[in-house]
């Protein structure tokens, strides 16, 4: 492959990061019924480029740094072929010994990679295990859902006369209040009130913090019950305090829930692990291994101290359910859905395949190239980084406004270039760049950052006023642009009184022509306009449709 080549297969790698299409795109190019006669593989294949990779978000793209990564690798992919090709319905030892049997030692081997206590892990004295679910979301409401019946239990002991109901009405679950959205929709599912912890200058959880409102949630006569630390938050990449957190749960008799969903897979390393010190005092703890540690989606990690505490909650068994063996492990006890697929067949061929070692050195490697952006980030003065970079995730901004950040990463995806998905940080909207293709090479990464500065060029650049530079204001707007405009506006008011004076239909005519002429001003004029009692005027209506925040920098 030569330079030429080599360009123009990386421009056809680019283009195809971002889809360019809008909602709805697709029902127009496929029949709106299926077919009565059968079609031909060949057919359905052509119809693929044509209609499907159009609307295609190439998550395992090296120019995508959006969200968290997707894991993928190609002995997890025949893992699934072979998955596919079984067909099992694993809801129990009976109706498949292999998937039930590999995914408790699966969940064997990967907790010993992290070092979990033995209490978490099936094949010791302890009384744990281990289980795939689909995702962090179903883990943390298993774990919620689970510690609701515990709590229900444990009252109804001492206080038979209490209804359900009653208790249900006085329990509270906790999370930080950088948790991700998955923990406040698990208390909606469970039916109980969620109240989110503020965290500290780093985006933690301390135990004061929480110390502080348990004691006020038992004076007002409520029932904490449940606690979701997460370690590894969606905004910052963010680590609760696990070390202060859990000897309180643990004294006030509350279910403490990890949440590791990305951070997990990099606790296989010995540099991480410490950031797991802590787990000893969970009941249940869970991490994403289809997010970073190349085994397909779906495939989410669950463990629990004490197995009884799930099967307690979940188990039901009609008669057709019942075998011979129903002491070898019934995995549909430990999840909502009965049925589950061969899911630990992924685990075994990744592990096998790459071994501990080549695991460890993907997630360093996605870790040094964060590094790597966060040291360009940091030579640029015009940005600053927003929070502490730990793993494959770097929080960045530009110096100023909101509103300035805003347009830099409107302008960064409608290039389609790169791909890149805000957070906001105390009130700060900020712009996160995550490390996830497993082909992400260093090169990826500066181009990355190149495409960035000179979007971030052009912006500052725009906003400039001859030699003067920008000064943000809380607003978003500038100095210089504001008395820009006041000089202008006056200068140009002489021309628009006349018309004033003969016809107000004209004065308003003449000003929008003159913020026509003057994009960069428009917004402003527009809200003096507006402050004038012209909001009706279907010109200035013209102009608030065609100005939106980004008409301040002209494409």
């Amino acid at each position: 492959m030569d330079a030429a080549e080599f360009r123009r297969r990386g421009k056809e790698m680019v283009d195809y990061v971002y889809p360019d299409v809008e909602p709805g795109y697709l029902r127009s190019l496929i029949p709106e019924e299926a077919p009565l006669e059968a079609e031909s593989y060949e057919d359905v294949v052509k119809d693929i480029e044509r209609v499907i990779m159009p609307g295609v978000t190439h998550w395992h793209s090296p120019y995508f740094y959006a969200y968290f990564p997707t894991a993928h690798s190609f002995p997890a992919m025949l893992a699934d072929m072979l998955c596919g090709a079984i067909g099992c319905i694993g809801f129990s030892w009976a109706a498949s010994p292999a998937c039930t049997e590999l995914e408790t030692v699966m969940l064997d081997w990967l907790g010993k990679m992290l070092k979990l206590p033995e209490d978490f892990l099936a094949g010791t004295e302890g009384s744990g295990g281990g289980v795939i679910q689909g995702t962090a979301s179903e883990a943390t409401l298993i774990a919620l859902l689970a510690a609701r019946s515990k709590i229900i239990k444990l009252i109804q002991t001492d206080h038979p006369d209490r209804s359900e109901t009653d208790i249900i009405s006085k329990l509270v679950a906790y999370s930080s209040d950088q948790a991700h959205s998955s923990v406040e929709r698990a208390g909606l599912i469970g039916g109980v009130r969620m109240k989110k912890i503020p965290t500290d200058s780093k985006f933690s959880v301390r135990g004061a913090a929480l110390q502080k409102v348990l004691e006020e949630d038992r004076a007002a006569g409520l029932i904490p019950f449940f606690f979701c630390a997460t370690l590894g938050t969606t905004p910052s990449c963010a680590f609760d305090c696990i070390t202060e957190l859990g000897p309180i749960c643990n004294a006030e008799k509350i279910w403490m829930h990890i949440d590791a969903a990305y951070a997990g897979s990099a606790f296989i390393c010995p540099e991480f692990r410490p950031l797991l010190n802590g787990i000893e005092f969970a009941d249940s703890f869970n991490f994403n291994p289809h997010k970073w540690l190349l085994v397909n989606f779906d495939c989410s990690a669950m463990w629990v101290k004490k197995r009884s505490d799930i099967i307690g909650a979940f188990k039901i068994e009609p008669l057709y359910l019942k075998h011979d063996h129903q002491e070898s492990g019934n995995q549909s006890h430990w999840q909502i859905p009965l049925g589950r697929r061969f899911r630990s067949l992924k685990m075994w061929f990744v592990f096998r395949m790459y071994g501990l070692k080549g695991l460890q050195a993907y997630i360093r490697k996605h870790v040094g190239l964060a590094k790597e952006f966060e040291s360009l980030v940091k030579a640029d003065q015009r940005f600053e980084i927003s929070a502490d970079v730990v793993l494959g995730l770097v929080c960045f901004r530009l110096k100023g406004s909101n509103e300035l950040n805003e347009i830099l990463l409107k302008r960064i995806n409608s290039a389609r270039k790169i791909h890149l998905v805000p957070c906001q940080l105390a009130g700060k909207f900020v712009l996160r760049f995550a490390v996830c293709a497993r082909t992400t090479e260093s090169r990826h990464v500066r181009e990355a950052w190149s495409h960035i500065s000179h979007l971030a060029s052009e912006l500052l650049q725009e906003l400039q006023m001859g030699d003067l530079y920008y000064v943000c204001c809380p607003h978003g707007l500038t100095f210089t642009l504001l008395l820009q405009f006041f000089l202008l506006f006056i200068v140009k008011m002489y021309v628009c009184i006349v018309f004033y004076l003969f016809h107000f239909h004209s004065f308003v005519h003449s000003c929008c022509i003159f913020m026509k002429q003057n994009q960069i001003l428009s917004i402003i004029s527009l809200s003096f306009l507006k402050a004038l009692f012209l909001t009706q005027h279907s010109c200035c209506d013209e102009i608030s449709h065609q100005h939106s925040l980004t008409a301040i920098v002209p494409k």
